[in-house]
Order: structure tokens, then C-alpha cells, then sequence
């Protein structure tokens, strides 16, 4: 295993650890499991001299949770949390070891740098410099680390709310990942708070036909007639449809940049690497991203399957629905396979103020714009206890990192100043909000 340079910062270091636990989350319950990741963060709240609390509802499906007494009680805690499963990296096509935590050049590498161990370590670690300046919080803090985030949070957030309400206890806010980071706008940084989350739709679409062998003129063939409909699903040009997050978005970005906001997509694309990640945003997408069907060469089965991820605006999800069923045809069946609900909450408040005023003392004169993120968090777990999620993972990026390109990709990676950047962020408001 690589050794870690020297005089790397804490932030890094804890992050590196998390990396080198293979929690990869195959789906359908398929998991290496969180269990020591979860040992190790509830070791580290132990060590600050916090009293932690696991959960564990599935075999090794841990969750960890403590709570860090702030100075005023009269006030609502706010939720600090993250999921310690990443998805599955296949070694071969990365440039280093996935799961070898290692830090090269000032770069952090591995799997979860970026999705989301990253923003475990920065929660970690912020709040022990509070806790070691013998310094409290504002308010309560509840640090809740969560299983099972990257397949929808069935077998983790899903169960800690309905098992665990009382964690949570007191808590009208939360802040996980996915926003607070930098991104480049034309020759400008700006900053994406995320206030909002895409409705999650998975579905299995069904092709049936005539079984027989593979050398014969056979026209009721599942497999070409799947293929069409994904096709047809996967091609399918979803039109803009705004919501008040992303209006407010593309306001914010014709500020910047002194364009007209009437063209979004030509608006999102002066943000350059993440315009693509900002553009599925503005519309739904259908994406297909699993294939079954046959059993050998020469025979055509009578069954073939295909896995779509459907993500949709807050409040589409049946439209949605009915125009897939319209392009893929009478003769395919649609399966929804797992649900989960949008969110949208204003870009305005005293958390977002807070947050707002964190990047700006931190990055003087950086502009902050709201997003709807495109995937989904365990925000929507929270949402069903009246708790209203943000993303908030603050990072100071360089201009060329495609940071939103390895979400789920290869290769992820993160730079140590930018840990240590959010680490700072992060203190700084749990310190005064």
C-alpha cells in the first residue's frame, strides 16, 4: 500500500483511511458492506469524547450517529451527514490502485475522493477543531454517518428514519453533499449551493417474443425489440422545463456572465466541465444502464430486460411516466423498480445566509448561485421527518478539474487544499451558526 506524503493534514489523512475501506454497493442489496468504515468514524466522534450510537438493521449495513452539544439548546439542531458506501471500481481501468487511498502531487485518489468520503472526512474533521479549541457549536450538532446512500438508502437512511427518528431529534436542517463546490464560468469561479434534488425513478422495461433458434427468420425477437425501445428512450431529446431553483440558476449565471438567460443550454455551457452535470438539471433524463437477455449463442430467448435510471423535476414524476410509456410502445412492459421524491427548498434563510457568508469570507467576492442537483442524497430520507436538506460540501477547485465528471467515474480524485479549504469552511459555520 503507498505511503501518504509527508505532512499531509488530517483532512486528507481521514479521508485516505476511508478510501482504503472497499465499501463498494453493488445494488439489490449486494454490498461489501460499511460496518468497519462505521468502527472508524464512530472511533474518531469516541476519541473527540462524544458518546456514539450505531445502528445496524441489515448485516453490516452500520450506521453511526453522535451528537455534539452546542451552546444555545433553544435553538433547532442542524444535521451534519454523509454515507460511507461507494459504488464498485473496476481496478483495471483506473490509473491507481481505487482503493489504496493515496495522495500524489497534492492530489488525493481513490474511490469515494469525490462520492462522498471526502465530505465524511471534512465533517470528521471540522468538527474536531471545534472540539479541540475546547469550543462548542452553536447549536447541536448531529453528525450521522449512513449505508446503502448509492442504492437510493433502501437498507440505510431509509431504515435509520423509521427505526431511529429519535437521532434526529430537535433537527429542522441538514447539510450533505453534492453542492458548495466551485466551478469555472467563463474566466470566473462561482460557487453551486444545491437547494434541491431530482425525483429518482428506476424502472425495468420489458421485451417478450417467440423463443427459437438462432438461424431462423424470426421476426418476434424480444432482444430487437428491447433494443428499439431503448433506443428510442436513450435518444429521446427531453425539452428545458425551468423550476424556480433552476431559473434562479440561470439568473444567477447570465449575472456572471453578462449573457441573455434565454437560452439555457447555451447558458449552461459557459460553465464548461459541468455543463453537462448542469444541464441535466433543466430537463428529465433517461438513461439506460443495464442489458439481459439469452442464454446461449444460438438461441433467441423469449424474455430480454432493460435497466433505465429516470431522474425528473419535483412534481413530474407521472407525466414522466406516461411519455416513456408513449415512446417505448404498447409492446414493452415498464416495471418501476424503486421511487424516491424530489426536493426544493428556497434559496434563502438563515442556514443559507450562513452558508452563503462562509464562502464569501473564505473566497472573498466569489458569487454563489443555487442548483437542483441532478441525483439524490439521503436529504430524502430526512425530508419524511420535516427536515430541509442542502448540499453543502464546500471545495475550492482549480478551473480545469472535471470535478462533476467523476461522480460514479474513474479515476476520482480531489486536491489536499481543497479539503483543507472545506475543512476550514465547514468549522467556521458550525462555530457561528
Amino acid at each position: 500500500m503507498p505511503e501518504l506524503e509527508n505532512d499531509v493534514p488530517e483532512v486528507a489523512r481521514v479521508a485516505s483511511d476511508l478510501i482504503r475501506f472497499d465499501t463498494s454497493n453493488y445494488g439489490g442489496g449486494r454490498s461489501n458492506g460499511e460496518r468497519e468504515a462505521a468502527e472508524y468514524v464512530g472511533a474518531y466522534l469516541e476519541g473527540l469524547g462524544l458518546a456514539t450510537e450505531y445502528y445496524e438493521p441489515i448485516a453490516r449495513r452500520t450506521n453511526v450517529c453522535a451528537r455534539v452539544p452546542g451552546r444555545n439548546p433553544d435553538k433547532p439542531a442542524l444535521i451534519l451527514h454523509g454515507h460511507l458506501d461507494v459504488v464498485p471500481a473496476v481496478a483495471e481501468d483506473w490509473s491507481v490502485d481505487p482503493f489504496a487511498g493515496e495522495i500524489r502531487d497534492g492530489i488525493l485518489w481513490g474511490r469515494g475522493a469525490v462520492d462522498m468520503k471526502d465530505m465524511d472526512a471534512m465533517i470528521l474533521t471540522a468538527v474536531a477543531d471545534v472540539l479541540r479549541a475546547g469550543e462548542q457549536p452553536e447549536r447541536d450538532i448531529i453528525v450521522t454517518f449512513f449505508a446503502d446512500e448509492e442504492n437510493g438508502g433502501v437498507e440505510g437512511s431509509a431504515l435509520v428514519v423509521k427505526d431511529r427518528a429519535h437521532w434526529f431529534r430537535g433537527a429542522t436542517e441538514a447539510i450533505s453533499e453534492v453542492g458548495g463546490y466551485s466551478i469555472a464560468v467563463g474566466d470566473r469561479r462561482a460557487y453551486l449551493l444545491q437547494v434541491g434534488e431530482k425525483a429518482l425513478i428506476w424502472i425495468k422495461l420489458i421485451a417478450r417474443g417467440r423463443a427459437g433458434h438462432g438461424s431462423g427468420l424470426h421476426p418476434d425477437n424480444a432482444v430487437t425489440r428491447l433494443a428499439e425501445a431503448v433506443a428510442a428512450l436513450g435518444r429521446t431529446e427531453w425539452p428545458v422545463r425551468l423550476t424556480d431553483t433552476t431559473a434562479a440558476l440561470l439568473n444567477g449565471l447570465a449575472d456572471i456572465t453578462g449573457d441573455d438567460a434565454g437560452d439555457p443550454d447555451a447558458l449552461a455551457l459557459r460553465t464548461g466541465a459541468a455543463s453537462s452535470f448542469i444541464r441535466s438539471t433543466l430537463r428529465t433524463t433517461t438513461n439506460p444502464t443495464g442489458l439481459t437477455a439469452g442464454y446461449k449463442h444460438n438461441v433467441i430467448p423469449d424474455r430480454a430486460e432493460a435497466l433505465i435510471d429516470v431522474r425528473v423535476l419535483p412534481g413530474t414524476e407521472e407525466a414522466a411516466l406516461a411519455d416513456i410509456r408513449r415512446i417505448v410502445g404498447p409492446d414493452i412492459e415498464i416495471e418501476v423498480v424503486h421511487t424516491d421524491i424530489g426536493l426544493e427548498v428556497p434559496f434563502s434563510g438563515d442556514l443559507v445566509d450562513a452558508m452563503v457568508a462562509q464562502l464569501g469570507r473564505h473566497d472573498p467576492g466569489v458569487p454563489v448561485v443555487p442548483y437542483l442537483m441532478g441525483g439524490g442524497t439521503d436529504n430524502k430520507a430526512l425530508a419524511g421527518l420535516g427536515i430541509s436538506g442542502y448540499g453543502f460540501a464546500p471545495l475550492r477547485l482549480p478551473a480545469d478539474l472535471d470535478f462533476t465528471g467523476m461522480f460514479h467515474g474513474v479515476d476520482e480524485r480531489v486536491p489536499v487544499d481543497a479539503l483543507e479549504f472545506g475543512r476550514r469552511v465547514l468549522a467556521d459555520l458550525i462555530r457561528t451558526y
